[in-house]
Parts: C-alpha cells; structure tokens; sequence
C-alpha cells in the first residue's frame, strides 16, 4: 500500500527537522542556515498546527544567527500562538523546550523559563507509546536551557532523565549524545559546587561525570569529531573537578591543539575556558608553578568566544573568574575592571531572578505532581477497577445530578443470569472475564450518549438521557441480544451467558420523585424478568421484543 501524499509529506518534514535540531545544537550556524533554506518551504506548505508551530520556532532560531532580534521575536510570538492549537504530548514539549533555548539564547530569561516549565510539565504526561525520540530531545533542550539559566542542578536532573529515555530507545547516537550532555551538567555543577565550598558534593557529581563519559566511549558509537572533542574536554574538566589534575592536564593540552586547529569558535572557547580552569587549580597547589598567567590569557580568550557566539552565561563565567583570578594574582585595577564588567552583565536583578525561577520550576513541577496524584486518586475512587466501568459512586452521583421531569429519562438495571453457577462450576477468573466481557458489550451496544455503570456484585446500570419508554426498550432489547448472540465457547461455561434487564422511565411531564424511586422501579421490573424465564427485557408499559415474539409464537 502506498502512503499518501501528507504521510509522504510528514516523514519528509520529520526527516528534515532531525537535521535542522541537530545543526541547531553544533558550533556551526553555516550548517543550520543551510538546512534552514532546504526545509522552510515545505514547512510553510504543512496547514498542521504543529509544522506551523516548528516553522516559527526554526524561523527565531534564524535569527538570532543572522542577527536579526526583531524577527527572532515575531517568530517566537507565531510559535506559541501555534503551540495553543496543538495537543500536548511529547512532540508539543520538545518544540515548547526548543523555543525556551531559543528564548534563553536571545537573553529573555523570564520568557525562557516559564516556557521550560510547560515543557517540563509535558515531558511528565504518561503516554500510551511510551520512549520516544521526541522526549529524549525535549529533555535536552531543557537541560540547556536551564544551565544557560544558571539552574545547574535542574538542568543535571533533566539530563539524567533524558539518558533514561535514551537507554529505552534503539538509536546509539541518541544515548551518546546523552551521555555526553550528563557528562557536560554533571561537571558544570562540580565546578559550581567547589567555588561554593562543597568539595565532598563536587567530587561526588565529578565522578558522576567521568562515569558518562566513559559510558559513552564504550557505546561504539563514532560521532561527529567536534562532539568528540567536546566529550574529551568535559572528561579532563571532570578529572580537573575530581582532583586527577596531573592526569587531566596531558589529555586536555591535546585536545586543546586539536580544536584550535579544527573547531569552531564557542569549542575553541569552551576548550580555552576548561584548560583556564584546569592551570587555575594547578597554580594553586603549585605555587610558583607559572600557570597564572596562561590561565588569565586563555580566560580572556574565552570570554572574547563566548561574546562573539552570543554564549552571555559563560562570557559572565569568565569575567568572574578573572576578576577572582587576577585579585589573587595581586593586581587589584585589573580585578576591579573585571568584576565591575561582570556585575554590569549580570545584575542584582538577574541574580534574583534565577532564585525565582528555580523556586517557581520546583513549585510547579510539586503541584503538577500533587494533581497527576489526585486524579489518579479521584479515578480510583470513582471508577470500578475490573471492568473499567463507572463504578456505584460515580453512579449514583450522575443520578443526583440529572433533572427529573425536564425531559424524559430512562435507566435499566441489568443482572447477569446464573452468574453464581458460573464462578460455582468454573471458578472467579472465569466469573472476572465474564463481567468485563459483558461489561464491553453493553458499552458496544448502546446508543451514543448512554452511560453505562457496574452497580454491585453481577448488576449493572445503563442511565439512558431523553429516552422515552419505548425507546429504552428497545435500546436493552438490542443489548440483550448482543449478549445472548455472544461467543462465550472459549471459556468452556455450562450454558451461554444471558442477562435481564428492568426498565423505568420519568416522563418529561411527570411530577419527578427522585432518582431512588426510578431506581427501584426499574429494579422491580428486573426481578420480573428473572421470574418471568430470565434472558429478557421488562418495563411498567410493555415488554422487550424477545418476550413478545415468544408469546406470538406460542400456541
């Protein structure tokens, strides 16, 4: 069979957003711009909500690399509006996490976080497939999103999680590119802790990160050599953290010639900042060692990366650090213009904000918690656990809630017959698979609007709205014969499945006597139907069409 033209359409427009999500996170623009031109066109042809809602955020993302923020924001406003009219989901997060590094990379920090928290929401939904390539990807997008905003720890969990997605899927390169990232977090947030003062959390999260990166050599994969290079300076860092600084030093000076003699910009900087760092340490249990100042010259190079590359969380790293550096250096004019650079960057407000938003993530992810729980709680409560039906409190709450003498309505009690021979002649299991079979036959039969209950024990309760006597009758007469025409011949039982069924209707001009009169009319009028020869329908003003033809027929 051949797929139509908009399951063609969509698995073209799949392939290419792989592509153009994997551009977006190497140090190469060129390489996005380029798949960018190659895919907008089909983009703009899809009238579905959600390659509409990618089409703005790719476009936001264009640019910000082209430089243009007025239409980085009108890109990003058509996104979300895009995002309303799509279905949550695992596809929904990851364009939601997406737009957030986008939101993130253009310096709108509240922005970005209140889009990682509906993303983060998402990401938590249960989903009936499981593992999918989309969730692995939405928890790297927010895990880089929440370290731009300086959220290490949450941007660490997010990492961890999306590894766990990972390891569930068949692709190497999704878990590689997991590894790596955990590898990455684990060692952002040991470096964070040690300027803290938590040596014993550091070296715990630096072991962390060397275990990753030694997990994702050992997956065969072979990715792109600035990933790899990437992996080999996020492992030395992690030795660094770790205090191996000897056996860090060889491997990261290697790596460093490497990238700058074939990285882009940002690697040669995230390469400059880490062998920084790396001497830094070494300079402070050498004294005299000489690495003081190469540290500072590579930092200040790092800085002049990540400014060019529009990497703003690291540039306000590197100014930190060379103020903290060149003050322990014993220049006191030059730290000053540092650190006087960095809080101009940064900003009392900014540092508040960031208290705020990782309050605000941790809030909203408890409540979103405490209201998956409470649903489940409010199912459980509700509903019957073997037939999947509405169970008697959730019965005889919709009772109380119907308007009696406004219109017509009806209800039937349904009793299965012998039911106590079946479980007495078989046994329970036989007895459970017979309740949840004719549990789905009464909901297959029945008209579109009825409700169907498991009232207690073998009975069960069909509320019928609008329903008039007659029509009601001849709904549970075609239910009744679906479950007496049913094949019950593989659960080997002593007679086929039959049930009876008592109906009772209010008339719309009816003086309404509640629901519980209703109720046990229509419950008289099942045991009139069990005395009668079971297997039949019975209601005050006529009988079912199975009783009828069989005294027609009678001589």
């Amino acid at each position: 069979m051949t797929p139509g033209p908009d399951r063609t359409r969509d698995d073209d427009l799949d392939e290419a957003l792989w592509r153009l999500l994997a551009a977006s996170d190497r140090d190469d623009p060129t390489a996005f711009t380029t798949e960018h031109d190659r895919a907008e066109a089909a983009l703009a042809a899809s009238p579905d909500p959600h390659w509409t809602a990618w089409r703005h955020a790719l476009a936001a993302r264009r640019g910000l690399v082209d430089g243009d923020r007025e239409a980085t924001a009108e890109a990003v406003a058509g996104a979300r509006e895009a995002l309303g009219r799509c279905r949550p989901g695992p596809r929904t997060a990851l364009t939601l996490a997406y737009l957030a590094h986008v939101e993130v990379t253009a310096d709108h920090f509240d922005a970005a976080m209140l889009l990682a928290i509906d993303a983060s929401l998402l990401t938590e939904l249960p989903t009936a497939d499981g593992p999918s390539r989309e969730l692995h990807q939405a928890h790297l997008w927010l895990s880089l999103t929440l370290a731009a905003l300086d959220l290490e720890e949450l941007a660490v969990a997010q990492a961890l999680q999306g590894n766990r997605v990972a390891a569930r899927l068949p692709g190497l390169a999704e878990q590689w590119r997991l590894l790596q990232l955990c590898a990455q977090q684990h060692a952002e947030l040991a470096q964070t802790l040690a300027r803290r003062g938590s040596a014993e959390r550091a070296h715990e999260l630096a072991a962390a990160a060397i275990e990753s990166a030694e997990a994702a050599r050992e997956l065969g994969w072979e990715p792109e050599p600035s990933e790899q290079d990437l992996l080999d300076v996020v492992q030395a860092w992690a030795m660094s953290c770790h205090g191996d600084l000897d056996d860090a030093l060889g491997p990261m000076r290697r790596a460093h010639r490497r990238i700058h003699r074939d990285g882009g910009m940002w690697l040669r900087g995230y390469a400059d900042l880490v062998l920084a760092r790396l001497l830094t340490r070494l300079a402070q249990v050498e004294a005299g060692g000489g690495h003081d100042q190469e540290a500072t010259d590579l930092m200040v190079d790092a800085a002049g990366a990540f400014a060019a590359t529009g990497d703003r969380r690291r540039y306000r790293q590197c100014l930190l650090e060379l103020g903290q550096s060149t003050a322990a250096m014993g220049r006191p004019a030059e730290a000053l213009h540092w650190l006087e650079a960095y809080r101009t960057d940064t900003g009392r407000a900014h540092a508040r904000g960031r208290e705020l938003w990782a309050e605000m993530f941790i809030r909203r992810s408890r409540l979103r918690e405490a209201e998956r729980q409470a649903a489940v709680l409010r199912r459980h409560a509700m509903e019957d656990s073997l037939t999947g039906l509405g169970n008697r409190r959730s019965a005889e709450r919709r009772l109380g809630s119907m308007r009696l003498g406004e219109e017509p309505v009806s209800l039937a009690v349904v009793d299965i017959d012998r039911f106590k021979e079946v479980n007495d002649d078989t046994s329970h299991s036989h007895g459970d698979e017979v309740l949840r079979r004719v549990a789905g036959l009464l909901i297959e039969h029945s008209r579109t609007g009825d409700e169907v209950y498991r009232w207690a024990g073998d009975e069960f309760l069909v509320v019928l709205p609008t329903a008039t006597e007659q029509q009601a009758l001849a709904a549970m007469e075609r239910l009744r014969a679906a479950v007496a025409d049913a094949d019950w011949g593989d659960l080997h039982l002593p007679e086929s499945v039959t049930v009876s069924i008592g109906v009772a209707t209010a008339p719309a001009t009816a003086e309404p006597d509640g629901w519980r009169s209703l109720f046990d009319t229509a419950d008289l009028y099942l045991f009139s139907a069990k005395r009668g020869g079971r297997n039949r329908v019975r209601a005050p003003g006529g009988e079912g069409a199975s009783e009828s033809s069989a005294k027609g027929a009678a001589p």
